[in-house]
């Protein structure tokens, strides 16, 4: 009998490896315990971010191991390996993945002032389970040779009859257009937030497919007039190492619409203390760490996003974007209206 349950067990051990991410040198988790390793599950695959904990390790002694993967994964991760999981820190690219994680119970509140003091209130949870450390922008990317800068600049216009057939955009399911819908509903109620999707589906000059730099190389492809975009995409299109795609952003520019006249629509990228962090004391120094001027300016430089805090300039290339006004709107607003947000969007034929 001993020997049937230790096979069985071992068979469900393999099981949950089989559907993890697949594990780098870094994915091996270190003892638990306070002391001198931190480990992050991360949903951002960037090299900005291994700067940033290569960072933290020089500043510490506090050694930093990453596992990749997309938020889903890690969520599924976190939950199959439930008590026992070594993850401290949980990293994502959207307040709508974050508010996932936290639904499921996997995060844990932090009171630092540290933090606090960092981050704007509307850019955190309201309870401390995570913290967004920079922002982007759910902008307009449009063909100045055929567009007005005066016709994209609220989020109305972008469902008018002025663009039928002429609107690039990624699929409903994609999480910044969840949360985008999500702060529409919050904003204007569900019906104002229906018919707008339903104009936005007239107006698609093509089936939704692809990422951001898609969209953005559709319309410098004359595909479409507008597309939908996260601004750091073409940020790091226009200031990048491809010649094509600095040739496609001389063509295309970038509008910030407002929403009800009160800015632009704003989401993060964050991070949040795991509910069974075995090293919870360096996970709030690497999350302090990330609020931090150094670490807000580096991410920005290198990856296009916005610093959170108001007190961090943005850097070039970034400055030459960062004069937009941002919509106050709380970002922990935009999770709980996901079900509804798919839901408006479904039932619009936004595939």
């Amino acid at each position: 009998m001993r020997r049937t349950l230790l096979a069985c067990l071992s068979l469900a051990a393999l099981a949950v490896a089989a559907c993890s991410p697949r594990p780098s040198e870094a994915d091996k988790a270190a003892p638990s315990g306070e002391g001198g390793v931190v480990n992050v599950y991360s949903a951002r695959h960037y090299d900005a971010d291994k700067r940033l904990y290569e960072m933290f390790t020089q500043a510490t002694g506090i050694r930093v191991n990453t596992v990749e993967g997309a938020a889903p994964q890690l969520i599924a991760r976190m939950q199959s390996e439930g008590q026992a999981s070594p993850a401290d820190v949980f990293v994502a690219a959207d307040a709508g993945a974050l508010w996932r994680a936290e639904q499921a119970g996997l995060l844990q509140p932090v009171s630092s002032e540290t933090l606090n003091a960092a981050i704007p209130a509307n850019l955190r949870d309201p309870q401390g389970r995570w913290y967004g450390f920079q922002r982007r922008a759910r902008v307009v990317a449009y063909d100045a040779q055929k567009v007005k800068p005066e016709e994209v600049d609220t989020y109305e216009k972008l469902a008018s009859p002025r663009f039928r057939g002429k609107l690039c955009v990624r699929a409903s399911d994609n999480i910044y257009n969840l949360s985008l819908m999500g702060a529409l509903i919050e904003a204007w109620g569900p019906e104002k937030a229906r018919t707008w999707a339903q104009g936005i589906v007239a107006n698609m000059a093509r089936p939704p497919e692809g990422g951001d730099r898609d969209q953005i190389r559709a319309v410098g492809a004359g595909l479409c007039e507008i597309a939908l975009t996260n601004s750091y995409y073409y940020i790091r299109m226009a200031s990048g190492d491809d010649a094509a795609d600095r040739a496609v952003a001389e063509r295309v520019k970038l509008a910030f619409p407002s929403l009800d006249g009160q800015g632009v629509h704003v989401n993060i990228s964050g991070a949040g203390v795991t509910a069974n962090a075995p090293n919870r004391a360096g996970a709030v120094r690497l999350l302090e760490f990330l609020s931090s001027a150094e670490a807000q300016t580096l991410v920005s430089r290198e990856n296009g996003e916005f610093p959170a805090s108001p007190g961090v300039v943005a850097p070039a290339p970034v400055s030459a974007y960062a004069s937009f006004q941002a919509h106050p709107m709380p970002v922990s607003a935009y999770g709980p209206r996901q079900a509804e947000a798919q839901a408006i969007m479904t039932a619009a034929g936004w595939r």
